[in-house]
């Protein structure tokens, strides 16, 4: 039995005596050889022009720059910022905004309409997942009311343009990471009202 794995789905062929011996009272023929290496050769085949990554890619939803920066920030607070501003590039790239390359933030983000909403909505599942974690390890964390806010005040600022954008999109998947984006920001905004604000300090 020969087993071909890795093309995101699993093949089998079964090479019994039946199928070599596909002339009678010859056994181990150059016929039978020959079926063998074209079955081998269509699977090389396969596996060339099909690669795993061809059926199973994913598109990462923060450009390598980003990733640097939100390893680079472990406070909440900074890595809420870095979340954000993200957020934000991609918005830009959506509204036709210009997004200037910098040193420190990379290329503009790239994708269609469609791939930057997704990038999006995952961002902000992202920014709610290390508000959990921050919570659970540690609910004493000075910086968990000021990070939580300030994802509120950018889901604030959201909101309004993904009315807009739900007010006249067509595609699904496009509606879908919409729909999606605007419970994460009601998710935020609700759980931002039983966390007392930090008080601004008055500088005499």
């Amino acid at each position: 039995m020969l087993e071909i794995k890795g093309l995101g789905f699993r093949t089998i062929f079964l090479l019994t005596p039946k199928t070599l011996s596909l002339t009678p009272g010859i056994k181990d023929s150059a016929m039978n050889k020959k079926l063998t290496l074209s079955i081998l050769a269509a699977v090389f085949c396969v596996a060339l022009f099909f690669p795993p990554s061809a059926f199973a890619q994913r598109r990462d939803y923060l450009t390598e720059a980003e990733i640097e920066l939100v390893r680079d920030n472990q406070e909440i607070d900074q890595r809420i910022g870095v979340l954000t501003k993200a957020i934000d590039r991609r918005f830009n790239v959506i509204n036709n905004k210009t997004v200037k390359e910098s040193e420190k933030w990379g290329e503009p983000p790239t994708g269609t309409r469609v791939q930057l909403l997704i990038d999006i909505e995952k961002l902000l599942g992202k920014a709610i997942d290390d508000l959990n974690q921050v919570a659970e390890r540690n609910k004493e964390n000075k910086l968990f009311p000021k990070a939580v806010h300030k994802l509120a005040d950018s889901c604030t600022e959201y909101q309004p343009q993904f009315n807009t954008m739900l007010g006249t999109v067509k595609d699904e998947k496009e509606r879908g990471s919409l729909l999606g984006s605007v419970e994460y920001c009601n998710q935020v905004l609700e759980a931002a009202a039983g966390v007392p604000k930090e008080e601004k300090k008055n500088k005499n």
